[in-house]
């Protein structure tokens, strides 16, 4: 079976989902969305989506990306929903505006990884991490099957509470997220090196007198602050103290291509 997946991602989490699963069925390339003006379509059997869950919901940018591509109601629709515990009406919502376009969401899975929320803390002990990734990819070994036979099964999804409270509140806070980037500021150890500004997928970010200003058009993927090899961007008051993150199989020149890598840069 011919698949492609679409993948979204910030830190590596998605990215690492999107190899894992592309290694099991086989046969499948993977696509950033944030590079993708969605008519380069490749013939296809299945089409996967992997992203993080923002805000309790779907991104806007895999919404947005969904209505540029083009629409081929017969070919059949996974979906990956990558999360810190708190996927809660996440896929449903995605089904339901698929559904607005034609396309039929055939199976939606909840992938639980390391947060990299960085405002509210750091990713947790290695010995959490490590149980996350081992428990992710058995998962995704087990859900590979209905795949590859095109199955349909129900939206995974959170609790009750979740899907009321945090509906409620992706809602109230997405029309806000894209200028939530007023929080970031940079410290004195910024060197000016400009990996925040190719690291973002949106552009949002553009160096000013070798330091990066931040345009209002924020996903919150936070691939700026947790990228940054001096540790030199902040958010809010907070973020000085929590340990940075990043998927520890996902590399800088996976996000950034055409990345000058020297001694000040970690990979």
């Amino acid at each position: 079976m011919k698949t492609i997946i679409y993948y979204y991602t910030g830190t590596g989490n998605s990215l690492w989902t999107s190899r894992l699963i592309a290694a099991e069925l086989g046969n499948t390339t993977l696509h950033p969305m944030a590079h993708m003006n969605g008519d380069a379509l490749i013939e296809a059997e299945a089409i996967g989506l992997v992203f993080p869950v923002h805000m309790w919901g779907v991104p806007s940018l895999v919404l947005n990306f969904l209505k540029k591509i083009q629409q081929e109601p017969d070919r059949y629709y996974f979906a990956f929903a990558v999360n810190a515990g708190q996927v809660s009406r996440t896929l449903i919502q995605l089904q339901n505006h698929m559904a607005s376009l034609g396309l039929s969401l055939s199976i939606g899975v909840d992938i639980v990884l390391p947060s990299n929320y960085i405002p509210w803390g750091g990713p947790g002990p290695a010995e959490k991490l490590a149980k996350l990734y081992l428990a992710a990819r058995e998962k995704i070994i087990q859900v590979i099957p209905a795949i590859t036979g095109q199955q349909t099964s129900p939206m995974q999804k959170g609790p009750l509470w979740q899907r009321i409270v945090f509906t409620a509140l992706y809602k109230l806070t997405y029309n806000m997220i894209p200028k939530m980037d007023r929080e970031f500021w940079v410290d004195e150890k910024c060197n000016g090196c400009a990996i925040c500004e190719k690291a973002c997928p949106v552009s949002n970010i553009v160096m000013a007198a070798e330091k990066p200003t931040w345009l209002h058009q924020c996903e919150q993927c936070l691939a700026c602050i947790q990228w940054c090899p001096k540790e030199a961007i902040q958010y809010g008051k907070k973020t000085p103290n929590y340990e940075r993150y990043h998927h520890p199989e996902i590399t800088l020149k996976d996000i950034v291509k055409d990345v000058k890598v020297n001694d000040d840069v970690i990979l």
